[in-house]
């Protein structure tokens, strides 16, 4: 099939790999992005934002924690433009669907677009809102986290937001620790808290990368599943939270850091919504 450039570019940007090296992965590929970044990933190209988001749109993500601190929630409302998303009104009706959604408990985009909005439903507001702005709107994000305490953190560009949930926080600052976890999560993007979080398919497609890296560098076929398991552990120590360097204190990881704050404490789940 035939690439564009556009689509040429597109891989260029999502990987840091070459014009070249990236038309070849995506003819190998027949035009699909996933395996066209495994391809190079296997050829041994740098990868740099495999896992980055690779939305374009522009918008908020706004955060609510419960009075008691258990519960969070997090919600982004995308559009067309960042001059829209910089617009006072679009901002504060982002900030009214997540309080409605809280007070009525919704758990899902869905039910929030159900929901009861002046007289008329979410949805239909949603529709409302777009013939007066003159772009798409729509919810493209709704997390909950649940936990002993839930600490959130919107970064300053507004379009990137995390919920923390910590446990065996007695006696500690949570609020300090949880904001630094949080922007550890905004900087570092891990994949799941720790190793036991991984998806499964994401564990075997690393350890498939990795067999393919080793074979091509030309070890030994009986080598390949220990290098690559090797490979495993090293991801997981680069790709999940509590194993993570922390990025204040590179002498620590986020598991040592928070136990240092408050013995035991540990991050018990996560959410991280980015736009664009």
């Amino acid at each position: 099939m035939a690439i564009t450039a556009q689509e040429v570019n597109k891989l260029r940007q999502m990987t840091g790999a070459g014009m070249m090296d990236c038309k070849k992965a995506l003819t190998e590929a027949e035009g699909d992005f996933e395996k066209a970044v495994d391809i190079l990933r296997k050829k041994g190209q740098k990868v740099s934002a495999s896992r980055a988001d690779r939305e374009t749109k522009e918008g908020v993500v706004v955060t609510n924690v419960s009075d008691n601190g258990a519960t969070g929630t997090i919600l982004s409302l995308t559009c067309e433009t960042d001059f829209v998303a910089k617009n006072e009104e679009f901002g504060a009706f982002a900030t009214t669907l997540l309080n409605l959604a809280v007070e009525k408990g919704a758990s899902s985009i869905e039910e929030i677009m159900a929901l009861p909005f002046e007289n008329i439903t979410v949805a239909e507001k949603i529709v409302e809102m777009t013939g007066k702005i003159g772009e798409k709107i729509e919810i493209s994000h709704y997390e909950v986290v649940k936990a002993e305490a839930v600490v959130p953190y919107i970064h300053s560009n507004g379009k990137l937001g995390v919920l923390v949930g910590l446990t065996n926080t007695s006696g500690a600052d949570v609020e300090e620790a949880g904001k630094d976890v949080a922007m550890q999560i905004a900087a570092m993007n891990p994949v799941a808290v720790d190793k036991d979080g991984v998806d499964s398919s994401t564990v075997e497609r690393e350890i498939e990368v990795g067999k393919e890296q080793a074979r091509a560098e030309g070890k030994p076929e009986e080598m390949l599943e220990k290098i690559a398991l090797g490979k495993l552990n090293k991801f997981y120590k680069e790709n999940t939270l509590l194993s993570q360097q922390f990025v204040k204190d590179s002498s620590l990881t986020i598991a040592q850091y928070l136990n240092n704050v408050s013995k035991g404490m540990t991050v018990s789940a996560f959410k991280r919504i980015s736009i664009g």
